[in-house]
């Protein structure tokens, strides 16, 4: 892979000197390709288990799908809409980003196809069994053909597109079976797309887990399906669409019409936006890939071809077959995230919250300290209101229960649901009519800002007094990806934190961007000011400043900007980005003093800390967001500092953590290129550094709260 490593190098170094005056930043699309490159790579380590290095093959590719979605999808309406405009970080138009990410996404193309070879004779070695036609015995390909002919056969839709028969809409993302057939001299084109009623995948019977793609069933059967034509050729292909939808530019009437009726429709919209990629599984002639490109249309930049499967999302369910034993044997250890330490499961979360702040660290550990104080609160005759933003939310939640449940009992539960986040719009809509009709207060997101921020506030009244509870995270108030993604929340019962909390609720219900806040700092208006005040007293410091920050993805042009000042005055800044970075870190006399890690590992790295200053003067908040245009200019974020000194130690010790990690941490080079970090003694993995720091927290609890802890995890597992 050396040599495909250094393609992929040369892809991200093509533009960073584009530009001369912006010689310490890059690109945004190739910064979040060469992120991608970092999950993909997850798949080549031999010390992740077999059937998660799958997954990190799945979660690349899915990755690449919505990238190619939204990212490419806005570069194309760009393109059409302004072609000169030029790009801050990298000095490019919008076509020339295309064709630069063209060129960077085929070397990742190759890479994938050369893991899922590996995978699959890896996973042959452990009796799971991919098959092609080619290698069935008679019996299994007469199993094959049974199951065509009872489950496939009734429920395909085979096409021929001819002056009869027009081009069809080709769906978003759906594999299709597409042949070149010809008929009394005639060449034309044969489509079959694959039912959504197909399961992706044959199992075999046999004591191994052997398994044959559906759409490999179908590719072998295609000269039985279209019998009266001569076949040519044939692949598997699918087709993705732009899905960079705005529902601000449709018409809305709020006279006869409803936010939630418009982004149905906006959804209904993306099915059917233009094609941004075709993906084929084999190369095809010079006649077939010019029909397609011409009908669709898509140039021949946008084609991409792979032999491993367009679709790799049965990684998922593939380890549900193994048993037990098997899975384990090839799958993460389990863990199951621990109860905090100093946290009772038997006694009032409020009465705890109100001795000391509490900081919750998903997914190390649970949410359910925060679940069992909602659930407290719908049932406390002192608790007044509960007042909740919301971005994501699970499938199931029992959140959502608990908020309707209060409001059946006479409290008065505002929540503010933003219904444009991106592809949970209809999850968010079905969440927003059951909390409705339970009696809550159901507001939405402003006309041209996303709210994306994580806050609740409880208000109780105790004797004769307001006093309140403010939670404030990092991450969605989802029970899902608190189990899968790193974040953070704090619980405190800080007067002035609630005073704030309140005043952000008044000013969303009356849609004022511009509040004033006592100690939050608060997105469009609030947030970027004093992210630069904090900066600005640390580069007045000079050499004796400091910053530490934990995010993402570094967009933003002018907070860019500000960092490359503090440099240059000498402030030592480390930042720890996941993603996107678009700073160049290193590049004498810009940037030399920054250095940048990210960290792609077992969890999703997804929480935000930013620290300025050390030792007593050191100021520290966590935030919902990113240093993205889009987090600081066009979202409703919040950021909270923490004075809590045991809270302090925590966030310290989660930094720490990060900071050691010499596995699964990269380093971002000047060219913006990554490497791995040298590892003079025992490699230190952050994550799993976290996870037994938790164990060992609950571990060390008193007894009788190890004792409930248990009987909590019991009755946990028992309602799964």
């Amino acid at each position: 892979m050396a040599c495909e490593r250094a393609t992929l190098n040369t892809c991200w170094k093509g533009t960073v000197l584009s530009v001369p005056e912006q010689r310490y930043t890059q690109d945004r699309e190739l910064s979040w390709l060469a992120f991608n490159d970092r999950v993909l790579s997850e798949a080549l380590d031999e010390g992740v288990p077999l059937l998660e290095r799958l997954k990190f093959a799945a979660i690349f590719t899915s990755n690449l799908d919505e990238f190619f979605m939204i990212r490419v999808g806005s570069l194309f309406d760009l393109a059409n809409l302004d072609s000169e405009a030029r790009d801050a970080r990298s000095g490019m138009t919008p076509r020339e980003q295309l064709a630069a990410i063209y060129d960077a996404v085929r070397p990742l193309y190759r890479k994938r196809e050369h893991i899922c070879g590996l995978l699959r004779e890896r996973l042959r070695a452990e009796g799971i069994c991919r098959l092609d036609t080619a290698s069935l015995s008679p019996e299994e390909r007469e199993y094959c053909g049974r199951y065509f002919d009872t489950c496939v056969a009734p429920v395909i839709s085979p096409q021929i597109v001819d002056n009869l028969h027009p081009f069809p809409h080709f769906k978003n993302n759906v594999l299709h079976i597409g042949a070149w057939v010809e008929r009394n001299g005639r060449e034309m084109l044969a489509v079959i797309p694959m039912p959504e009623a197909l399961s992706p995948l044959l199992y075999l019977p046999g004591p191994e887990l052997r398994y044959i793609h559906t759409e490999d069933i179908l590719l072998e059967r295609v000269e039985d399906i279209f019998k009266n034509y001569r076949v040519l050729e044939k692949a598997v292909f699918r087709v993705t669409r732009n899905a960079d939808i705005n529902p601000d530019d449709e018409a809305f009437d709020p006279d006869n019409d409803d936010f939630r009726k418009t982004m149905r429709r906006a959804i209904r919209q993306r099915r059917r936006l233009a094609p941004v990629r075709l993906e084929l599984s084999r190369k095809i002639g010079r006649a077939f890939s010019d029909y397609l490109s011409e009908r669709l249309p898509v140039s021949r930049e946008q084609i991409f071809v792979s032999s491993a499967p367009l679709c790799l999302d049965f990684a998922y369910s593939l380890p549900l077959r193994l048993d037990t034993a098997k899975r384990a044997e090839l799958s993460y250890q389990p863990f199951e995230p621990q109860e905090p330490e100093g946290v009772s499961p038997t006694k009032s979360m409020t009465r705890q919250i109100q001795k000391h702040d509490l900081l919750l660290s998903y997914p190390y550990e649970s949410m359910s300290p925060f679940l069992r104080l909602l659930k407290e609160s719908a049932a406390d005759p002192a608790v007044i209101s509960i007042k909740i933003t919301i971005y994501r939310l699970a499938s199931k939640a029992k959140l959502v229960d608990y908020l309707c449940e209060a409001a059946e009992r006479g409290k008065d539960v505002t929540v503010i649901i933003e219904l444009r986040a991106r592809f949970d719009e209809l999850n968010n809509i079905d969440w927003s009519e059951r909390l409705e009709d339970a009696g809550c207060t159901v507001i939405y997101g402003f006309e041209d800002y996303k709210i994306h921020s994580k806050l609740c506030l409880i208000t109780r009244r105790e004797h004769g007094e307001v006093r309140c509870i403010t939670y404030v995270g990092t991450g969605n108030f989802n029970e899902k990806t608190a189990r899968q993604y790193t974040d953070l929340a704090l619980l405190t019962a800080d007067p002035s934190i609630g005073r704030d909390a309140a005043e952000f609720f008044k000013n969303m219900s009356i849609a004022n961007l511009d509040g004033r806040y006592e100690r939050l700092l608060v997105a469009p208006s609030g947030l970027r000011s004093g992210l630069f005040a904090l900066m600005d007293r640390e580069i007045a410091r000079g050499e004796a400043g400091r910053m530490l920050i934990k995010i993402n993805s570094l967009t933003d042009i002018g907070l860019i900007r500000k960092l490359r000042e503090a440099s240059q005055a000498g402030v030592k800044v480390q930042l720890i980005v996941r993603g996107i970075c678009c700073l160049l870190p290193g590049v004498p006399g810009e940037t030399e003093n920054i250095r940048v890690v990210s960290i792609v590992g077992r969890y999703l790295e997804h929480s935000r800390i930013y620290c300025f200053g050390e030792g007593r003067d050191e100021v520290m908040y966590i935030s919902s967001a990113d240093f993205m245009t889009r987090n600081t200019r066009r979202r409703v974020e919040v950021a909270c500092p923490i004075c809590d000194a045991a809270v302090r130690r925590k966030l310290h010790g989660i930094l720490d953590a990060c900071l050691a990690d010499n596995a699964k941490a990269r380093l971002l080079l000047p060219d913006g290129s990554y490497e791995a970090l040298p590892r003079p003694g025992e490699p230190v993995d952050c994550q799993e550094r976290l996870m037994q720091a938790a164990v060992d927290a609950a571990a060390s609890a008193p007894i009788p709260h190890r004792a409930a802890r248990l009987l909590a995890g019991l009755i946990r597992r028992r309602n799964k």
